[in-house]
């Protein structure tokens, strides 16, 4: 069976994918589809979740294995294939592309049909995707990037003097500064 999903995005209006994929696709090719048709970089976390039909997400399907408590089922991309969790038009899921400030895709089964792809296709696209990352993401997963701090501008103060500071980082103030 083909499945057909819309993928959708709350940041930018008239932003959305279709993606035709077999449904025993694994959910790494369904994460490599998503992120070839908005040109994402394929170096950052990501995670599916299934959903309930208030977005309520209940199960993860992680990029790669994490370090989980025992008594929680984990899934792992590789290793899930879509019509494990999704079989019914209709089934929602989400695709968290933005671990760290918590940003998604919405998706949802539009339609099931008959037959089999060679590989997964984007069938339609409109709108250009939201950033991949924010500023603040952007300077945590790769910290030499120049995202406005750099170097002594980093404290704040183009004026700012390294060698005010003493050996623990403190400056060198007597009971005169304070007041």
């Amino acid at each position: 069976m083909i499945y057909k999903f819309l993928i959708l995005s709350d940041e930018v209006d008239l932003f959305y994918r279709e993606i035709e994929i077999n449904s025993d696709a694994t959910f790494l090719e369904f994460n490599n589809a998503i992120l070839d048709s908005v040109k994402y970089s394929k170096d950052q976390l990501t995670s599916f979740f299934n959903c309930a039909e208030g977005w309520e997400m209940k199960e993860e399907i992680t990029l790669m294995e994490m370090d989980t408590n025992s008594e929680t089922d984990s899934y792992v991309m590789d290793k899930t294939y879509i019509d494990e969790f999704v079989q019914d038009e209709g089934d929602r899921m989400l695709f968290m592309f933005d671990i760290l400030s918590e940003r998604s895709f919405f998706i949802e089964l539009k339609e099931v049909l008959p037959g089999e792809l060679d590989k997964p296709r984007c069938t339609l696209a409109q709108g250009t995707a939201p950033k991949q990352l924010t500023a603040e993401d952007e300077f945590l997963t790769n910290p030499t990037s120049s995202v406005g701090f750099s170097g002594e501008d980093f404290y704040g103060d183009e004026d700012f003097d390294m060698d005010e500071l003493d050996a623990e980082g403190f400056m060198d103030m007597g009971p005169e500064d304070l007041y």
